[in-house]
C-alpha cells in the first residue's frame, strides 16, 4: 500500500512500479524514465541503505524515499540523514505509524481508490473508508 501512495504522489504517464521486494538493489520501488530512457524519478519506500540513496541520486534527475516504520524508521533517519543531507536532488517523506496503519485498513481484494493530493495531504477513499494522510517530510532538496 506503500508503494501505491507513492505512485499517487508521484503519478506520471511513463511512472512504473519495479519488480518489488525480491528486487536487486540497482532497482527502483518505481521509476520514471524520459524519452532517452535515462532515469528521471527513481523513488523507494522503507528504509533504504544510504549507499543506494546516494547511487540514485547519481543515476537520476529527482530521487524520493518514503520511510515508513515507526521508531524504526526514526532510528534509520538519524543514522542516515548526515549521509546524504547533501543531495541536491532527495526528497525524503516519513509516514507515521497511525498513517501507516490506516493505509492498511484501505487494502483489500478489488479495491478502488479515489485520491486528491493538496498542499502536502493526501485524502484517500474506498469501499473501507476514507483516510487523511499528511506525510511528514524530512528532506527536501529539490522541487517535485
Amino acid at each position: 500500500m506503500v508503494r501505491l501512495l507513492a505512485f499517487a504522489l508521484n503519478a506520471s504517464e511513463t511512472l512504473t512500479f519495479g519488480r518489488g521486494l525480491s528486487a536487486t538493489e540497482d532497482e527502483a520501488d518505481l521509476q520514471d524514465l524520459d524519452a532517452t530512457g535515462s532515469i528521471e524519478r527513481w523513488i523507494d519506500v522503507g528504509l533504504p541503505d544510504e549507499k543506494l540513496i546516494r547511487r540514485a541520486c547519481n543515476r537520476s534527475r529527482h530521487v524520493m524515499v518514503l520511510s515508513y516504520g515507526g521508531r524504526t524508521a526514526e532510528i534509520w533517519w538519524q543514522q542516515t540523514q548526515g549521509k546524504v543531507s547533501g543531495q541536491k536532488n532527495l526528497r525524503v517523506l516519513s509516514l507515521s505509524v497511525e498513517e501507516g496503519k490506516a493505509l492498511a485498513s484501505l487494502a483489500a481484494r478489488g479495491m478502488r481508490l479515489q485520491c486528491t493530493i493538496q498542499d502536502g495531504v493526501i485524502w484517500l477513499g474506498g469501499d473501507q473508508g476514507n483516510i487523511e494522510l499528511a506525510p511528514r517530510v524530512l528532506l527536501s532538496s529539490d522541487a517535485p
